[in-house]
């Protein structure tokens, strides 16, 4: 490919479906789209109605977000490219409407599949139904289109947890998405269940297996369609643009440094010493725009199916020992609103000490919160976001504990494929990032976005932050005063110890068995 290729000629006038447009990264997709590519065509997202909003009602809201305002200030008529669909990829055609698959099938020439189920622990009907049937029933969308030069489906980087090296090449699956798609048609929940761990193999959960029954059928419809493949790994908030740090939901990274920040998550199974793989959204975007251009605009199709890793972690090595202390320091001068404990947590590789602090740290004062919900007469909810947390950070923690290599190969020579001014504009090498900045944006968007706290409240927000350090002092040195009071009373030998000689114990009431029976010895 020549390095006098344009993206924006390429998409210039083009007509682009996008699934999964109201996701994070899809969103993301759309922004950058209107923004850098002036000239593109229509942009048609499906969308389904949802929590009592019709379409365009999701539509109206979805232009009011903060990650467009750019667009609306500098390119207000680009806003009016972007065109909803009630449509649903659980659905045969999603759903849609004669005349609106009439207009797909005649206008439509890109295809971005970005619509799946996120949620790791979800039951594999669920994953099955969104993320490979899905899949299915978009490749079906996409053999009815006219005019069709590429199709990049997202996939995830951590679909082949069986393989050290996770290349950019496809693996066979562990099992015909066919027949998992059918036994999830005839079982119900239980034998469904019964069945998961033995059909998920090597994988931690349905996701992952989902994800990569997915690509089997991606890979299936190669060469009868310009299929390709992207793999992202973890996706964080926006490394510059639209805004810095912008981001829209917990999950990930972002989500456990602001549960740590808000003294909720005290304690996870993480190997510090271990690359954190993840890529800013920005930067995964402008890849996979890069890649419908590249892969849309070859005139000889490659025998096998293009496959992109879609990772920055060779780019910018940080280990999750990093992302964690960062954390810290920065919450630390700037800590989020009220937290419920003082923000100390930490990771440890040791199952054993990590499941002592989480009844400790997350459990016994879950109880104790709903306790006094119960007496002054308000509904608990502690104890049920302890679980949650619990059940999220029993899935990540797979991901954490163990190393993960994804030769990126495709991914880096991207930039190589590129013009100069394109290679500015939809930049995929972070190499001379500031690797800590970035990450302290990730927390403040976090803040700013998902919790929607204020920055002005920071000197607030200290102030109380440091009633809970001394709090939390007070509250480990009476612990371990107790602990010791429980020993001097159980064992001679630290009686003997603390007592001096003997006299001073009746000196200190609280020391000895006089903690449980207030009598002298």
């Amino acid at each position: 490919m020549a390095s006098s290729t344009s993206i924006r000629d390429f998409y210039k006038g083009r007509n682009v479906l996008l699934t999964g447009g109201t996701g994070f990264m899809g969103k993301v997709l759309v922004e950058k789209l209107l923004y850098s590519v002036p000239e593109i065509g229509n942009i048609y997202v499906i969308m389904r109605p949802k929590k009592g909003k019709s379409v365009a009602q999701r539509l109206e809201v979805m232009h009011r977000l903060p990650i467009f305002d750019r667009v609306r200030n500098e390119r207000p008529n680009a806003m009016k490219k972007l065109k909803a669909l009630q449509g649903d990829v659980l659905f045969e055609d999603f759903g849609l409407s004669s005349n609106d698959m009439e207009t797909l099938a005649n206008e439509v020439s890109v295809i971005f599949h970005f619509a799946a189920t996120l949620r790791l622990e979800a039951p594999l009907r669920d994953n099955v139904n969104m993320n490979t049937s899905g899949t299915l029933r978009t490749l079906n969308v996409a053999r009815r289109l006219k005019n069709l030069v590429v199709f990049i489906h997202l996939s995830t980087a951590f679909c082949y947890p069986d393989y050290e090296v996770l290349d950019e090449k496809m693996h066979a699956p562990p099992a015909k998405p066919e027949d998992v798609i059918k036994l999830t048609e005839m079982l119900d929940d239980k034998q469904l269940s019964l069945l998961t761990p033995s059909l998920l193999g090597p994988h931690p959960n349905c996701y992952t297996f989902s994800k990569r029954l997915a690509e089997n059928v991606i890979e299936r419809a190669y060469p009868e369609l310009p299929v390709v493949i992207a793999r992202p790994s973890i996706v964080c908030p926006a490394y510059s643009e639209p805004v810095p740090g912008w981001v829209d939901n917990l999950n990930g990274p972002v989500g456990l440094m602001l549960g740590a920040g808000k003294g909720v998550i005290r304690t996870m199974l993480c190997d510090g010493s271990l690359y954190a793989q993840v890529i800013p959204v920005d930067t995964a975007i402008n890849a996979i725009i890069a890649i419908g251009m590249i892969e849309g605009s070859r005139t000889d199709k490659p025998e096998l199916i293009p496959v992109y890793n879609v990772n920055i972690g060779h780019q910018k090595p940080t280990t999750w020992g990093d992302v964690l202390q960062v954390a810290k320091d920065y919450g630390r001068k700037y800590p989020l609103e009220w937290p419920l404990w003082y923000p100390n947590g930490d990771i440890t590789t040791n199952k054993t000490l990590h499941e002592a602090r989480r009844i400790f740290y997350h459990l016994v004062p879950a109880y104790f919160i709903d306790f006094l919900m119960f007496i002054f007469g308000q509904k608990r909810f502690m104890v049920k976001i302890q679980e949650r947390i619990s059940n999220g950070l029993e899935v990540l923690q797979y991901f954490t504990m163990r190393p993960w290599s994804f030769p990126c190969n495709n991914y880096d020579n991207i930039q190589k494929m590129l013009n100069e001014e394109e290679k500015v504009i939809f930049n995929t090498d972070i190499t001379d990032a500031d690797r800590n900045e970035y990450m302290r944006k990730c927390v403040n968007g976090g803040r700013m976005y998902c919790l929607k706290e204020d920055p002005a409240k920071v000197p607030i927000n200290r102030a109380y932050h440091n009633f809970l350090f001394v709090l939390d002092w007070i509250v480990k040195i009476c612990f371990w005063l107790l602990i010791i009071s429980f020993l001097a009373s159980w064992f001679s030998p630290v009686k003997t110890v603390l007592s001096f000689g003997g006299p001073v114990v009746k000196a200190l009431p609280f020391v000895g068995s006089t903690v449980f029976d207030g009598t002298d010895e």
